[in-house]
């Protein structure tokens, strides 16, 4: 089985400080890209995350605040990462609702405006919950009957991970060998920001998802209470949720 694509896509894992998408960094990212000749290209680096990373989450990934003192920051790795997936789709277990947001957050640090206009993402995490409901060690042991070594090592994570999606694609015949169908049916809601705070209604367009104003639509929010702007543009939000607040806001402005 080999994946059918049009363009290279990018299977990633991130290990990091913690789980909050605005707050915490990367410690070890892993990317394994597959090109549509077949041919594919690995890359780990660890990070210095520049704050310290918690005793529970080295318990986890093993990575300890000495093992990366003297390893380069994101913003110093950014170009590296950022040219390697640029052209590419994007695939990870969890990484709609994680993996991404986060490297989203870490590439708006380093001043790199990373989007993803034109690229889409599959989470095999999703397949995986669609059909089966289990872990990723358990999808290792059951899609490819073999146990899952050095889990939560970034480079076995994502390895492991592109794994899981062929052997998918061979046990569901109804899946297709299509990145686009599978982005799609791996995305739980329709969002506008990778944090899903800000998703599309039934008349797609854009409305909150959190707070006092939770479902109703962000334009008119904006309208009839400015200084919610603010307050979310000053507050600790993600970089990403606040970028594109302000891209609808400006949208509002230039078409009064």
């Amino acid at each position: 089985m080999e994946l059918k694509l049009n363009k290279p896509i990018c299977f990633f894992d991130l290990e990091t400080t913690g789980i909050d998408v605005a707050k915490d960094r990367i410690v070890e990212i892993a990317i394994f890209k597959v090109f549509p000749n077949g041919n594919k290209e690995s890359k780990t680096w660890l990070v210095n995350p520049t704050i310290p990373i918690p005793p529970q989450c080295t318990a986890i990934h093993g990575i300890s605040n000495e093992k990366v003192a003297n390893e380069p920051t994101f913003k110093e790795l950014s170009s590296q990462i950022y040219n390697m997936i640029k052209d590419s789709d994007l695939a990870g277990y969890n990484s709609d609702r994680f993996d991404i947001p986060l490297l989203a957050e870490e590439m708006l640090r380093a001043g790199v405006d990373f989007d993803m206009k034109n690229r889409v993402s599959v989470d095999v995490q999703t397949i995986f919950h669609k059909k089966e409901e289990r872990t990723l060690s358990a999808a290792v042991k059951f899609y490819c009957d073999k146990s899952l070594e050095n889990a939560h090592s970034a480079e076995a994570d994502t390895m492991a991970t592109y794994e899981i999606m062929l052997a998918q694609l061979e046990r569901y015949p109804d899946l297709e060998n299509d990145i686009k169908s599978l982005a799609e049916f791996t995305t739980r809601k329709k969002i506008a920001d990778f944090a899903g705070m800000i998703a599309f209604d039934k008349d797609g367009d854009e409305m909150f998802t959190f707070g006092k104003h939770k479902g109703a639509k962000v334009e008119k929010i904006l309208e009839s209470e400015p200084g919610y702007f603010s307050w979310i543009q000053n507050a600790d939000f993600p970089l990403y949720t606040k970028k594109v607040l302000t891209a609808i806001k400006l949208r509002k402005l230039n078409t009064k």
